[in-house]
């Protein structure tokens, strides 16, 4: 019974190690392509805005 509540308990941490791995590389692709995202967010929004007022 042991060995199964220290096996869950392993799995616990590398579940932690995992999300921290993916929120950072997340941020560091944020960070990279930020120029790139405000401009598509930005033209995006433009022809929003631009459709919209045709309605």
């Amino acid at each position: 019974m042991e060995e199964i509540k220290a096996f869950i308990r392993e799995e616990d941490a590398v579940s932690v190690v995992e999300i921290i791995l993916i929120t950072v590389v997340l941020i560091s692709l944020v960070i990279i392509f930020k120029s790139q995202l405000t401009s598509l967010v930005t033209n995006i929004l433009n022809k929003i805005t631009s459709q919209s007022n045709g309605i």
